[in-house]
């Protein structure tokens, strides 16, 4: 007889999260629970910077051609106009990746929130910790335990928070505090 995970007797389907065997986590092995909340963007920064390219190209083509005409003054405006979207492509592109990871592994809550190139870090005795909402049930999620608290649920609409929140907290009853299991 093999033996169980906490995660073998009629799962419960995740809407937010995904179980994996060995993803992100050093001691493999492990059973984790992921729940990856991410930005939704249009463009990634690396196809912000190619349609950038080819903004600059063209306006200072145009520029260019009026230029030779003797109409000078439309060379300083290009510049202009493309370093004042340049600057707004770039605070875009900053956030572009913002995220927060959230992995569930016997015994241990992280919580990882990446924000404009800051990381503010987070973890938990899965025992200890506690599921929120900060003031309503579309507000974000506190997650606290032991003097620490942090706030999750930025990238995920108001109305669907509280089934978030619901998910992490049906997650943390069904999981053993200590223990290490196998692969699902």
């Amino acid at each position: 007889m093999s033996a169980s995970t906490p995660f073998e007797k009629a799962p419960a389907p995740l809407r937010f999260g995904r179980v994996c065997g060995s993803c992100a986590v050093p001691d493999h092995g492990a059973v984790l629970i992921e729940w990856e909340l991410k930005r939704n963007c249009s463009f990634s920064p690396k196809q912000l910077l190619a349609v950038y390219a080819s903004l600059c190209v063209i306006s200072l083509a145009i520029a260019t051609y009026f230029w030779v005409l003797g109409m000078t003054l439309v060379m300083p405006f290009a510049w202009l106009e493309l370093l004042a979207v340049g600057a707004a492509l770039l605070l875009y592109a900053r956030h572009a990746a913002d995220m927060e990871l959230i992995a569930l592994q016997p015994g241990r809550l992280t919580v990882e929130l990446r924000n404009g190139g800051r990381i503010e870090r987070a973890e938990f005795r899965t025992d200890w910790v506690r599921v929120e909402p900060r003031h309503d049930d579309r507000s974000l999620i506190e997650l606290s335990g032991r003097g620490q608290v942090i706030a999750v649920g930025r990238h995920v609409r108001p109305e669907l928070r509280r089934a978030l929140a619901e998910e992490f907290r049906a997650t943390l009853r069904r999981w053993p505090s200590g223990v290490v299991a196998g692969g699902v």
